[in-house]
């Protein structure tokens, strides 16, 4: 059986250290016929620091919904096609979504290789629980904000946000708001790089940490779930006595 013929590759790229690109992502970078940029600029100069020279077309959140149907008409006529972002992995917090869609729509093929994504280390960094966990990426930034957070207060699985330096503090204040200043967190900024740092503690501790230390870089904010408190043997037994009794 003849393996299917890929239209278009979602390739991350690296988040800061560009020693994270994967021999598989050179590959198709430099084999496909176009590569779609979120910031053609910041892709040019990862493509020449990977001496790899290819054909590179604009595609970011303000033209994709005027670029989708022409990229699949030449899809099918044959070309084939990378879209990266400027960091990561496309379509989390990014462009890629629309495209996807509409190219599986069109019965053609997509393939999204493994690489970079910054709420991953930033996760397991944390020393949160990792089992269960929900990506909520950025907040909205002024309407529908409380909406989000309300909704989460009794969220009990780890959850996830990306967050601007200059609303960090902010943010931390209403999760406080919302979770209670006891609550445990993480902050996780220029990941990969050289300055690299995990600030770990309560949500008080944050909001006081980050009122000292200026922040720079892309961040990661992850927030412990609401405590599940669980059952003890003996209330069990007086649950199921009493359920026992009810029955009668």
């Amino acid at each position: 059986m003849s393996e299917s013929v890929i239209n278009l590759f979602l390739v991350p790229t690296p988040i800061g250290n560009l020693k994270d690109i994967t021999l598989r992502a050179l590959e198709v970078l430099k084999s496909v016929d176009v590569i779609l940029a979120e910031d053609t600029r910041t892709t040019g100069m990862l493509l020449k620091h990977l001496e790899i020279s290819n054909n590179l077309q604009s595609y970011h959140i303000f033209n994709e919904h005027k670029a989708v149907e022409k990229l699949v008409e030449r899809m099918k006529k044959g070309e084939v096609f990378a879209l990266v972002s400027d960091a990561g992995t496309p379509g989390i917090s990014d462009p890629g979504f629309l495209l996807v869609r509409e190219v599986l729509a069109a019965d053609l093929e997509v393939q999204c290789l493994p690489g970079p994504t910054a709420f991953v280390p930033a996760l397991v960094n944390s020393g949160l629980p990792n089992d269960r966990f929900v990506f909520e990426g950025f907040l909205p930034h002024k309407k529908g904000r409380k909406t989000r957070i309300d909704a989460l207060i009794e969220e009990s699985r780890t959850m996830i946000f990306y967050e601007s330096p200059h609303r960090l503090i902010k943010t931390l204040e209403q999760l406080t708001e919302a979770f209670g200043s006891e609550r445990q967190a993480c902050v996780s900024r220029e990941l990969t790089k050289l300055h690299e740092e995990n600030v770990r503690g309560s949500l008080e501790e944050l909001i006081e940490y980050y009122e000292t230390n200026p922040l720079k870089g892309e961040i990661v904010l992850t927030v412990e779930g609401v405590s599940v408190k669980k059952e003890t043997r003996e209330e069990k037994q007086a649950r199921y006595l009493k359920s026992g009794k009810s029955g009668k």
